[in-house]
């Protein structure tokens, strides 16, 4: 593990090379890292600004985050009645910015008190729209901040607004109730004014924007938060926002990475992980794939979200009923359509991504070939040749097509499968994981189809594979399956009989 320092003590370290050897701000700053990093120590978490020098000799940097974060404190401890709702927005409106930046600025304004001071400020009238931007972006890389206060404000803000019962309304005839009159005493103060842009109602879009961004910067690398998220009713609310905003295209970008973070297993402190858990409820529990396609099919001409909602899907489908109700859907035809229609890198290495996912099962295989699909994922291959994601992606649909199915291999190889694959190969010699699903391929087309062998072989692909295992450790049992089952020669080593005996050195 890195050893890391304090920013006070970098900062001392920067000081002592401007009084100590006579250094110049920036040069002494760039001393102080070179140091540091000797030695190990990582400073992803430190703000590197240089101090500023005066008459009395180098002063404390003045880190703009923490006049940022001061400025907010000190109007929140003013007296309530005092506190200029406006100004202080402003105010957090550029803390969240600053924060925005990097993690040394966030990991500075967190030890300094940022947290409580914006759930206090989240509880004042119409501060709580830019206090939860400025929330969700301290959290960013900081999970472990979240308490159960901060949990329960990023669920309310995602809660629908409840219309007026129809009760509840006075009837136009009725007089006024005496204690109805507003009191002259109750008057707000010109300062408690909410600005007009600040005061949204629970559940409206830029309020599910900042709280959606909040779930997800809360639950990213850390299972503890995930569960709790989970206990406290996160997952119908994360999917009620992309059914209640499905036509706003930032509401369904942060619904979707939200919803994709509750799906990961990447916490490191915890021994296992509720991710499949957490996907089957999502689908099973709460209609996510329904909505993911219904939100592809109304955002077709914008990729960033298009994009977005692949990745979801590629994450949600861990069962065959899951892939099969994708099928049932309609989300196929969106998938291969966008294979065939964009030319967005990105968006293609995502529709890949959601269609090898899709492709778990034998039956959604099926479908896929008779509609086409190789065909769409080798012309994808070959439009965007250049970029070796798409390239490792388009592999591995079709090295899933071929499991199991002899019947695909034709289909795959006719398509010219196998040629794009191997032209990927010439192309990006130094990408491991690409050479690897290469030789999956080639091994998966040959397996249960010898009579292709000889095809393949003609292209050239014994060579290309063989390049691959010596220039790639990683590859070494794919490139040897692949070998084997085209009918060339590799040495295959015993490394255990099953017999006792001493083990050899």
């Amino acid at each position: 593990m890195a050893k890391r320092v304090s920013q006070e003590t970098f900062d001392a370290a920067v000081r002592e090379n401007m009084e100590e050897f006579a250094m110049g701000p920036e040069e002494a700053l760039e001393e102080a890292v070179q140091q540091f990093e000797s030695q190990g120590v990582d400073l992803s978490s430190i703000l590197k600004t240089p101090p500023s020098v005066t008459e009395q000799g180098p002063q404390e940097p003045a880190h703009d985050v923490l006049q940022a974060l001061d400025a907010v404190q000190e109007l929140l401890a003013a007296p309530l009645p005092c506190t200029p709702s406006p100004e202080l927005g402003a105010r957090l409106a550029r803390l969240a910015e600053l924060c925005g930046r990097d993690l040394g600025r966030r990991c500075l304004a967190a030890r300094r008190g940022a947290y409580p001071a914006l759930l206090a400020a989240a509880a004042l009238p119409g501060l709580l729209l830019p206090a939860l931007r400025a929330l969700a972006a301290l959290t960013d890389g900081q999970p472990d901040l979240l308490d159960g206060a901060g949990l329960r404000l990023l669920l309310g803000a995602l809660e629908p607004a409840e219309p007026p019962h129809p009760g509840d309304a006075p009837h136009p005839g009725d007089p006024p109730h005496p204690g109805d009159a507003p009191h002259p005493g109750d008057a707000p103060h010109p300062g408690d004014a909410p600005h007009p842009g600040d005061a949204p109602h629970p559940g409206d879009p830029p309020l599910a924007c900042a709280a959606l961004r909040g779930v997800r910067h809360a639950g990213l690398r850390h299972e503890a938060n995930r569960r709790a998220l989970v206990r406290a009713g996160a997952l119908p609310l994360l999917t009620g926002a992309l059914a209640r905003h499905a036509s706003r295209p930032d509401v369904v970008r942060e619904a979707c990475a939200a919803l994709r973070v509750m799906t990961l297993d990447d916490d490191v402190r915890a021994p296992f992980g509720h991710a499949h858990e957490h996907a089957r409820a999502i689908v099973r529990e709460h209609g996510a794939l329904k909505l993911l396609v219904a939100a592809a099919r109304a955002h077709r001409d914008q990729p960033a979200v298009l994009g977005e909602l692949c990745a979801t899907l590629s994450r949600l489908v861990v069962r065959s009923e899951f892939c099969r109700e994708v099928a049932d859907l309609g989300g196929l035809a969106i998938l291969l359509d966008l294979l065939g229609e964009s030319r967005h890198q990105d968006l293609v290495r995502q529709a890949l991504s959601a269609l090898r996912a899709v492709a778990g099962d034998d039956d959604v295989k099926d479908t896929i070939v008779r509609a086409g699909g190789p065909h769409c994922v080798v012309g994808a291959l070959t439009r965007h040749l250049a970029s070796p994601q798409v390239c490792e992606q388009s592999c591995g649909v079709l090295c899933a097509l071929a499991l199991r199915k002899p019947e695909h291999s034709l289909a795959i190889v006719e398509a010219g499968g196998a040629q794009a694959a191997l032209q990927a190969m010439k192309t990006h010699p130094q990408e491991s994981g690409l050479q690897s699903q290469a030789c999956l391929l080639l091994r998966n087309l040959a397996v249960r189809s010898p009579e292709l062998s000889g095809r393949i072989l003609a292209l050239g692909a014994e060579g290309l594979i063989a390049q691959a295992r010596a220039a790639h450790p990683a590859c070494e049992d794919a490139a040897k399956a692949a070998l084997r089952d085209l009918g060339c020669h590799v040495e295959l080593r015993e490394l255990w009989t099953g017999q006792r005996g001493d083990l050899a050195p």
